[in-house]
């Protein structure tokens, strides 16, 4: 288990994390707006599988997103994909542009590409859709309802 939020686009899970009040869920609300599809928020439970981690709603949890000053909101939920990147919120200001390739986290013994990222007030999803697809392990497209998790090469 982690704490941080996380989002299916496109079969591909896309961690967000950073401390409270950094705009995690925030982020994660204008994603589902534009498809994005609600795999966990404050915590993602993570397996490794072979060479992929695996992002998976907390049961306890599951399809619940805070909204913060209205309160809890239930959503439909990806039931598992495979982590792409990671987004870290809240820390110093990212550069104009980031060092490629990407450093990386070790979660479960598997590489995950991390990209300091300011949701700031302009463009946030666009911005955070484009740092997947720019930066983020690609994945063959699959079902997020299968047991099975799509196939993915770093």
């Amino acid at each position: 288990m982690i704490q941080a939020g996380a989002v299916a686009i496109g079969g591909r899970a896309l961690l967000i994390e950073g401390p409270p009040g950094s705009g995690k869920s925030s982020l994660a609300l204008t994603l589902i707006d534009r498809g994005a599809t609600l795999i966990g928020d404050d915590a993602v439970a993570l397996t490794a599988d072979g060479e992929h981690l695996i992002a998976a709603p907390p049961p306890s949890i599951a399809g619940l997103l805070e909204v913060r000053g209205i309160g809890l909101v239930q959503l439909p939920v990806a039931l598992r994909a495979p982590v792409a990147l990671i987004l870290a919120l809240g820390g110093p200001p990212p550069d104009r542009l980031p060092e490629t390739p990407l450093p990386t986290r070790m979660i479960g013994g598997v590489p995950v590409p991390v990209l300091a990222f300011d949701p700031g007030c302009i463009a946030p999803a666009q911005r955070a859709e484009w740092a997947l697809r720019l930066h983020g392990i690609e994945c063959e497209p699959a079902s997020l309802s299968v047991p099975q998790a799509p196939q993915c090469r770093a």
